[in-house]
């Protein structure tokens, strides 16, 4: 017998949703975390915003994908009420969706690097590193397996 999955559990008997599910979800909508973030500092709002989107449509780019991400936090969040039924099977199709918003910022990445002339930075370079190891987890992770496929009709 294999106990190892135990830990994924709920005290309710349901999976719980794996971390990296969550810092994907915060990886992608991150243009929304900048801008609220930035909604902190009184004296120079922009200037964060600045810092980190150079572009400002590259900002207005990542702000419209994150809006994905931040529709699939809400679909996680009715997962764990299991309520309202009608998001059972948007919930089921959450791997794909997840695969289209990171397909979505691979896109942005490349706009990025295509506006700073092909040139590496470290922000870059990171971001193509997560965008690798998220599409491993969703291809390879049971934990997120399990998780997806434990919300059934009753």
């Amino acid at each position: 017998m294999n106990f190892s999955h135990i830990n994924w559990l709920d005290d309710k008997g349901h999976f719980k949703p794996p971390l990296m599910l969550y810092l994907m979800l915060a990886f992608i909508a991150r243009g929304w975390c900048v801008f609220i973030a930035s909604l902190t500092q009184a004296s120079d709002r922009a200037g964060l915003v600045a810092l980190i989107y150079p572009q400002k449509s590259d900002f207005l780019l990542s702000l419209a994908a994150g809006f994905g991400a931040i529709i699939l936090y809400g679909l996680v969040i009715a997962e764990r009420k299991r309520s309202p039924s009608w998001a059972r099977p948007l919930f089921n199709q959450l791997k794909w969706l997840l695969i289209l918003l990171l397909i979505v910022d691979a896109s942005l990445l490349l706009q990025r690097l295509i506006h700073g002339h092909f040139l590496f930075t470290w922000s870059v370079g990171l971001d193509a590193l997560f965008l690798f190891w998220s599409s491993i987890f969703i291809a390879k992770s049971k934990h997120l397996l399990y998780y997806l496929n434990d919300w059934k009709a009753e």
